[in-house]
C-alpha cells in the first residue's frame, strides 16, 4: 500500500486491512466504496442517526483510489459549468451552490478538529499565476465574468506581479488570481482518519469485499447479498466496472510527482510560506501544494484515456508523464536546482459526458449516488456525504434542493468513439498551450474544443 503515493507512504497508519464480510447481511444502509464520498456519507449519516446500521464495503482498502492519491487540494472548485446550473435552475442558484462549496472547505476543516484527524489541513487558499499574456488576459476574463456572477473581492482578486510572486516565486510570472476558499490537505491521512471515525460511531468497513452488482434493495458480492433500504454507490472512477454502469463515468488518470523534503533555504526563494495551492493558466490542468513536510507534491493531465474505460495498476505510471511533470515544475520554480523527486504515482478520476457533479437519491428503487467530481472531489465528496445524508432521512434542508442533486447525466458514447473523443480533447488541450507559446495569444484551439470537451 505505502508504495501507491507519497500520501500513503507518509500516512499515519499502517493499513492493516479490515476483515471482508464473511457472508450475507442486512442494514438499513450500504455504501459501496470506501473513499471520501462513502466515508463522508456514512459519518454524516451516523452523527444525524446513531441508531441507523450502516456498513460500507470496499474492494481494496479504505483510501485505495483518488481519495488516497489526489494532490490534496480541498478547493471550492466545482466542475459543472455555470451555463449548466443556470440552465435546470437560475443564477441565484448556481450562485447559492457554489457558497455551499466555500462552506464545505471551512466544514471540513471544523470536522477534522472535531475528530482529531490529522490530515496537515491548512486553508492557505488558491494561488492561479499567470505566465504569458494571453494567460493573464484569460484571467482578467475570469475575474470579469466572476464579479457578474456575484463572487466579490473575498472570493477572488486580482495579484499584481509583485503580490503573485510573493506567494509563490515562479518564473515568468505576469500576476495572477487569488482565492481563499481552499486548504491543503494530505488525502491518505484524512481518509484513514475519516475511517477510524466512522468506525467509532458503529459503521462497519468491510475491506477486500468487491462489489460485483448494485441492485435495488441489495449490493452483490461473492461472499453474498447485502440487503439495505438505500444502497449508495460511491465509485466515482471505478464506476465502468459495475453492470450497466460501463458508460456512466469515464476514468481519466491523473498523475503526480513529489520532491524529498526541501531546505528552509530553498523554501525562502520559492515562498509559499501560508501553504497556498497553486497552479497556472495554461489549459493542461497543473496542481501543486507545498506539503507540511516540506515537498512539493504537483501533479497534471496528460495521461491517455485508456479503451474501454479500463483501470488497471499498471496504467498508474506513464514515465513519459512524470517526466513532463518533473520538467514542468522545474521551470515554473527554477529554485528546486538539483533536488530530487522521490515518489511518482497516478490513479483514476471520474468524469460524467457533461462535465456535471451529480447526487441524487431515487426513492422508487433507493439507490443512491455521487460522484463525477473531474478532479475537484475532495470538497465535493464533503457535500455530497452530508447532501445524501439528508436525502436518505428525509430531511427539508438548504442542501437537498442544490442545482445538483438529482441530475442525471447522458451516457457516455459506446467506444471506439469515447476513446478517441476523450484522447482528443486532451491532445487539442496539450496543442492549444503549444499555440498560446508560439503566438502569444488565447488558442483557437481551446476555443473550438470547449463546447465539446465541455459537455
Amino acid at each position: 500500500m505505502r508504495s501507491l503515493s507519497l500520501w500513503h507512504d507518509t500516512a499515519d497508519d499502517d493499513f492493516s486491512p479490515r476483515s471482508p464480510l464473511p457472508g450475507p447481511a442486512s442494514y438499513d444502509v450500504v455504501v459501496v466504496g470506501a473513499g471520501f464520498t462513502g466515508l463522508w456519507t456514512a459519518y454524516y449519516l451516523a452523527r444525524a442517526d446513531p441508531s441507523l446500521r450502516i456498513a460500507v464495503l470496499e474492494a481494496e482498502v479504505a483510501g485505495f483510489g483518488a481519495s488516497g492519491r489526489n494532490g490534496g487540494w480541498c478547493s471550492a472548485l466545482f466542475p459543472t459549468p455555470w451555463r449548466s446550473l443556470v440552465a435546470r435552475s437560475s443564477p441565484a442558484e448556481a450562485l447559492r451552490l457554489h457558497r455551499a462549496m466555500a462552506a464545505t472547505v471551512v466544514e471540513v476543516g471544523s470536522v477534522l478538529d472535531r475528530e482529531g484527524i490529522d490530515a496537515h489541513y491548512r486553508r492557505g487558499g488558491t494561488v492561479t499565476l499567470a505566465r504569458s499574456k494571453a494567460q493573464l488576459a484569460r484571467l482578467r476574463e475570469d475575474l470579469r465574468v466572476a464579479r457578474e456572477r456575484g463572487f466579490g473581492e473575498a472570493d477572488l482578486r486580482l495579484l499584481d506581479q509583485d503580490e503573485a510572486v510573493a506567494h509563490v516565486a515562479a518564473g515568468g510570472v505576469r500576476g495572477g488570481l487569488f482565492t481563499p476558499h481552499c486548504a491543503a490537505v494530505h488525502p491518505a491521512r484524512l481518509v484513514r482518519g475519516l475511517a477510524r471515525a466512522v468506525e467509532a460511531r458503529g459503521v462497519v468497513i468491510h475491506e477486500h469485499t468487491r462489489v460485483l452488482a448494485i441492485r435495488p434493495g441489495a449490493a452483490v458480492t461473492a461472499a453474498g447479498e447485502v440487503a439495505a433500504d438505500v444502497v449508495v454507490r460511491a465509485t466515482e472512477g471505478y464506476t465502468a466496472a459495475l453492470p450497466g454502469a460501463r458508460r456512466a463515468i469515464a476514468p481519466v488518470y491523473s498523475l503526480m510527482v513529489a520532491t524529498e523534503p526541501l531546505p528552509a533555504s530553498t523554501w525562502d526563494e520559492i515562498g509559499l510560506t501560508s501553504r497556498p495551492t497553486f497552479t497556472d493558466g495554461r489549459h493542461v490542468v497543473v496542481y501543486g501544494q507545498r506539503t507540511a513536510d516540506g515537498r512539493l507534491a504537483f501533479g497534471g493531465r496528460g495521461a491517455p484515456y485508456h479503451y474501454a474505460s479500463r483501470v488497471r495498476p499498471a496504467q498508474d505510471r506513464e514515465p513519459r508523464v512524470f517526466g513532463m511533470l518533473q520538467e514542468t515544475l522545474r521551470e515554473l520554480l527554477p529554485q528546486l536546482g538539483g533536488a530530487r523527486f522521490t515518489h511518482a504515482w497516478g490513479g483514476p478520476l471520474g468524469i460524467a459526458r457533461d462535465w456535471a457533479a451529480s447526487v441524487g437519491l431515487d426513492r422508487r428503487t433507493g439507490l443512491a449516488w455521487a460522484g463525477g467530481y473531474v478532479g475537484d472531489g475532495v470538497g465535493t465528496s464533503n457535500l455530497a456525504g452530508r447532501t445524501l445524508a439528508d436525502l436518505v432521512l428525509a430531511r427539508d434542508t438548504d442542501l437537498v434542493s442544490l442545482p445538483w442533486v438529482n441530475h442525471r447525466s447522458r451516457a457516455w458514447e459506446p467506444e471506439p468513439l469515447r476513446w478517441l473523443g476523450i484522447n482528443a480533447g486532451l491532445r487539442a488541450m496539450r496543442l492549444a498551450d503549444w499555440e498560446e507559446g508560439r503566438t502569444h495569444r488565447a488558442s483557437v484551439v481551446a476555443r473550438a474544443m470547449a463546447p465539446l470537451i465541455h459537455g
